[in-house]
């Protein structure tokens, strides 16, 4: 069988497992959103999804390949042609109905294809500029889903989302380490004294605590930035956005609890605090 066949199965599964999967992603939002939302919502996932499992799970010799697949598959939807995917074809159906551009797609897998390059980053400056691939895009889609990309939003967007990449990036240390990655900065590690073993160690040591302390204190501070963008979005838009701050805001209270210990267990967010969470949020004013 082809790497291409192989794909074309594969995706069959996934889009089958999308909705159990996305309500991993989307806890508050993808229980209020109406159907054509919600439909469209696990769409966008769908494809982020797909191109990310390419990135952390095919084969590596494989994984150009697979990428230039569905970047091909892409063309063919913005050139009005049928894709080749399951996915790509669902997707098809909400760029078409919402009318979003092609960029942000294309960067979540240019961002994907830095993944087999790059496995760490110098500076948090660094780390950003990966952000910008591997997370801001997808604010980029939700908000056109929503027909609310404005500039202004789009600028809160990309903090909400480079926060949440980060708040993943801590929970996640050591899957990533595993799959041979890091993304806490390198000069964060060496101005606490860590070294690689400390990524390894059943419990996280104190001075790697520290590390992931020092990301999730940026990442809590760009979400309180971002968050304003709930202010300026009306009916489901500010529903479905208030969920993903929310989410991050439980994530961090999470890894504060845990008091930062990620190599024994990612630290989830408990239910309550999520829905609690959401709920300011939706209360939130624009300041005067």
């Amino acid at each position: 069988m082809s790497v291409s066949e192989r794909l074309r199965n594969a995706t069959e599964e996934r889009r089958a497992r999308t909705e159990l999967q996305a309500g991993e992603n989307f806890p508050v939002a993808s229980r209020l959103l109406p159907a054509r939302h919600r439909a469209h919502l696990l769409n966008v996932y769908g494809y982020a999804r797909l191109v990310d499992d390419i990135g952390d799970e095919a084969p590596p010799g494989e994984r150009a390949d697979l990428l230039d697949l569905v970047e091909r598959d892409l063309d063919r939807v913005y050139a009005g042609e049928r894709p080749e995917l399951p996915v790509l074809r669902d997707l098809a159906e909400t760029i078409v109905a919402r009318r979003i551009p092609a960029e942000p797609f294309r960067r979540l897998i240019r961002a994907n294809r830095q993944d087999q390059a790059v496995t760490r980053y110098a500076t948090f400056d660094d780390l950003l500029g990966y952000c910008a691939l591997s997370a801001d895009p997808v604010g980029h889609i939700v908000l056109h889903v929503f027909g609310a990309a404005t500039p202004d939003r789009i600028r809160l967007s990309d903090k909400v989302c480079t926060a949440l990449q980060i708040v993943e990036h801590c929970q996640d240390v050591a899957e990533d380490h595993r799959n041979g990655r890091v993304y806490l900065p390198a000069d964060d590690l060496r101005r606490f004294g860590c070294t690689e073993d400390d990524l390894t160690a059943a419990a996280t040591p104190t001075r790697l605590r520290g590390v992931v302390a020092l990301q999730a204190g940026r990442a809590r501070r760009m979400l309180a930035e971002g968050a304003a963008l709930t202010c300026g979005l009306q009916g489901f838009a500010r529903v479905a956005v208030a969920g993903y701050v929310a989410g991050g805001l439980a994530a961090l209270d999470a890894l504060e609890r845990a008091a930062y210990d990620v190599l024994a267990g990612p630290p989830r967010p408990r239910k309550a605090r999520l829905l609690a969470e959401w709920s300011r949020t939706m209360g939130r004013r624009r300041a005067a």
